[in-house]
């Protein structure tokens, strides 16, 4: 737990939040002071979605600091039991009330023996998680309870389906372009002859989750949810599951062979004239139905020569953006990075040689410093690379969470599949100036302002431009200028000159050169 103006990723009791709003009929009661209980207005805000489940704050005040919360939270439990009948209570602290150090466990025992649906604890340590991974063990923690409550009750079914079957684990609430990506899976599978058993939390019933073991394989698009729940069913079951995201042209083809391994690993030979050509579908898509594969050998996308960028978001995303960029499109990614502390390894891995510099942080002042050291031409970020980004006065595309309501589009925009493949390359062509563009709009007056700022998040005093320097300066083209400014201004700082003349340009051309 950390106190912060911004955090990537929320605190712990949000994750758990966004699992129990996810499941049909799983109502989250979180014990929390006011003042922490937004989660139902950012749900139904930016999911723009009426028909959901909204989470039950048990406040903590002063009566409660006095007497201890035992009898409250026993009380709100029965009476959403009561209310709503659902078919699963999951009970959260938050930071905050997290320092009572109350036994909340003993509280939904007890509360479990008198109420009629199920209730458990939100095992989480909310001091050293964070939204992400409260997340991933949430959902883990109630596929496992109900299984294991499945085998005492002698109802679990562990006979896999004759045909080849899989499971979607890790579609949530408020995950960045979630729903648009499971339709986008729901439709390759469906190519691939492939059925579909399950898909949770969004959507699922936890009564449900006793069928999981029915699958063949698990698919798991998101690192951030899902994997903690795949490697149990995997260590309990000995379900395989897939976990290369099917995001861009190179990744989706292995993503498909992956699960082809799994597929042919059927022994029902009426299914053999039954089965996908894998690789013609591998061809077909990526030449006819993806529009990435020809963009990336046009015209246009020389344009991106000599471009460089800066990829920054959660793992899955930062690490498949950055590929794409460099191996399918041939643009130079300077430096790449994550806020996923606690997977930093993997990440590390999977992008090492894709980029030229690799950073792990969740500090967006760090972040921010990068940017302006390394001036890209584009950024490819959250929500916060893209105030960064206004600041700097360079373009950014959003492509990983935290998002703001506009990156929740009522359009179709997946990002995984082939058609998330011409999702993502629209963007990235946008983000760019391109060409002559910004020269055309000098030339047709759409800039308001002669005026050059150094483009730099650092509070160091700017060296000072005498008349003739600057008259100089508005000499050179436009769409060249503010990149001489800043290079004559760096040059100008590392020798400590405060007051840049026409031989300090000259000499910093000449250092340059």
């Amino acid at each position: 737990m950390k106190l912060a103006h911004w955090m990537y990723a929320g605190p712990a009791h949000i994750g758990t939040l966004r699992v129990a709003s996810s499941f049909k009929n799983v109502h989250a009661i979180m014990h929390a002071p006011l003042g922490d209980d937004y989660f139902n207005v950012m749900r139904s805000m930016l999911e723009r979605e009426r028909n959901f489940t909204p989470a039950t704050a048990s406040i903590v005040d002063r009566h409660v600091l006095a007497r201890g919360s035992r009898k409250r939270v026993v009380d709100n439990i029965l009476r959403k039991d009561k209310e709503e009948g659902p078919d699963l209570i999951i009970l959260t602290p938050t930071c905050t009330s997290s320092i009572l150090q109350e036994d909340l466990k003993n509280f939904v025992d007890r509360a479990s023996i008198i109420s009629d649906c199920n209730v458990i604890f939100a095992d989480v340590d909310h001091y050293q998680v964070n939204e992400i991974q409260a997340a991933d063990r949430t959902l883990e923690q109630v596929v496992r309870y109900y299984l294991e409550k499945s085998y005492r009750q002698e109802t679990l079914d562990q006979f896999v389906t004759d045909a080849p079957s899989v499971n979607i684990i890790g579609i949530l609430t408020l995950g960045f372009h979630n729903r648009h990506d499971c339709r986008e899976l729901r439709r390759l599978l469906k190519d691939l002859g492939i059925r579909i058993n399950q898909i949770i939390p969004e959507g699922g019933s936890v009564e449900d989750s006793k069928n999981l073991p029915k699958a063949r394989f698990n698919l798991i698009p998101y690192r951030e949810v899902g994997l903690m729940t795949a490697m149990y069913l995997n260590k309990e079951f000995g379900m395989p599951y897939v976990s290369t995201t099917p995001m861009g042209a190179v990744d989706m083809a292995e993503c498909i062979r992956q699960i082809k391994k799994y597929i042919d690993t059927l022994a029902a030979p009426i299914l053999s004239s039954k089965r996908v050509d894998y690789e013609s579908y591998i061809d077909g898509q990526t030449r006819f139905v993806s529009q990435a594969a020809w963009f990336s050998r046009s015209i246009d996308c020389q344009n991106f020569t000599g471009k460089e960028t800066v990829v920054f978001g959660d793992a899955t995303h930062a690490a498949s953006i950055t590929k794409i960029l460099a191996r399918e499109m041939g643009i130079r990614v300077s430096c790449t990075g994550t806020y996923c502390k606690h997977d930093a390894e993997w990440f590390k891995e999977q992008i090492k040689d894709f980029c030229d510099e690799i950073i792990i942080t969740d500090d967006h002042a760090e972040v921010g410093d990068i940017i302006a050291r390394v001036e890209p031409s584009a950024i490819f970020g959250t929500q916060m690379e893209r105030h960064i980004g206004k600041r700097l006065e360079i373009p950014c595309g959003v492509i990983s969470a935290p998002a703001h309501i506009q990156n929740f589009s009522l359009g179709y925009r997946p990002f995984l599949g082939y058609e998330g493949t011409n999702q993502i390359a629209d963007p990235v062509y946008n983000s760019f100036a391109l060409g002559m563009e910004d020269h055309l709009l000098e030339i047709f007056c759409g800039h308001d302002t002669k005026e050059i700022m150094t483009k730099s998040l650092s509070t160091d005093m700017s060296p000072i431009w005498n008349p003739e320097s600057r008259l100089e300066l508005n000499k050179i083209p436009r769409f060249v200028r503010d990149e001489v400014k800043r290079n004559t201004e760096k040059f100008a700082r590392r020798k400590g000159i405060l007051n840049v003349t026409v031989e300090v340009m000259h000499a910093a051309k000449e250092a340059l050169s």
